[in-house]
């Protein structure tokens, strides 16, 4: 099914206006009296549409005490009530809590997907940017397209959105970082994400690119680097951008991912 976008329950939701949608970032919002809060909002009927809908953002981050709170909710939930719980990690969410609700699995976005949706986003903005640009955006999304329009907002705002531009923003020039790994120097390799994070470069995306080299260079070995040695660092560089989100600082968990990897 989808939506009319014209009824008034489709433009309230569209507005982020509509009386009967809570949505609560787990991530920040995660103790049991969060979680109390929503289960009692849940018990009132909805105010104009047929249902109120819960949704439960990086319900994984959830604390024990706030999952043994919403279990007996999932378990007889209101009938007017619907709770929806979004996650990239399932397998941190309890056996207990996932038995009792409807998975639903989302693929990752298709590159041409990707590049349709750049392409709408830059003509409704009036954004001038090449084809091989939102090419390279597309390819550098992770497979998402709130990354995908987020690289292209960032690339907006820090002009560069022509080829050779986009792609040092990008992170692209990570050969040069991987060999700096390989030759173990660590004073280098920690004043080259210094000046790369100083030219505006993403650690995020320049992860992004690393791993794909190393899974590339994992899978056709040249002889250079012992297998071992990539599936190492390849497991030091994955921890780290799954930190980045946290983290104070976006370089901190690369950084610790260097010196661990030299000193291991």
């Amino acid at each position: 099914m989808e939506p009319c976008n014209t009824c008034p329950s489709c433009l309230a939701i569209d507005a982020s206006s509509s009386p009967d949608i809570t949505e609560l970032d787990a991530a920040s919002n995660r103790g049991i009296e969060d979680i109390k809060k929503i289960i009692m909002e849940a018990s009132f009927l909805p105010l104009s549409a047929r249902k109120r809908i819960f949704i439960i953002d990086e319900a994984h981050m959830i604390t024990n005490e706030g999952f043994n709170a919403l279990l007996k909710t999932l378990e007889e939930p209101p009938a007017q009530a619907v709770f929806i719980l979004a996650t990239t990690n399932v397998e941190k969410v309890p056996k207990t809590i996932v038995s009792r609700c409807s998975i639903v699995n989302f693929g990752i976005a298709k590159k041409e997907d990707l590049i349709k949706m750049l392409n709408r986003i830059a003509a409704s903005e009036k954004i001038s940017v090449s084809k091989e640009t939102i090419e390279l955006i597309s390819v550098n999304a992770d497979h998402s397209f709130r990354d995908a329009a987020k690289l292209l907002e960032e690339l907006s705002v820090q002009k560069r959105l022509n080829y050779k531009d986009a792609n040092s923003y990008l992170g692209l020039v990570k050969q040069d970082f991987l060999n700096i790994l390989f030759t173990e120097d660590l004073t280098q390799a920690l004043e080259w994400i210094q000046f790369f994070e100083k030219q505006g470069g993403s650690i995020k995306n320049l992860l992004t690119e690393l791993l794909n080299e190393l899974h590339e260079l994992l899978l056709t070995p040249t002889g250079k680097v012992p297998p071992r040695t990539i599936a190492r660092l390849m497991k030091l560089l994955n921890e780290a951008y799954s930190s980045t989100r946290y983290a104070p600082l976006e370089s901190i968990p690369l950084e610790i991912a260097v010196v661990e990897f030299y000193n291991s």
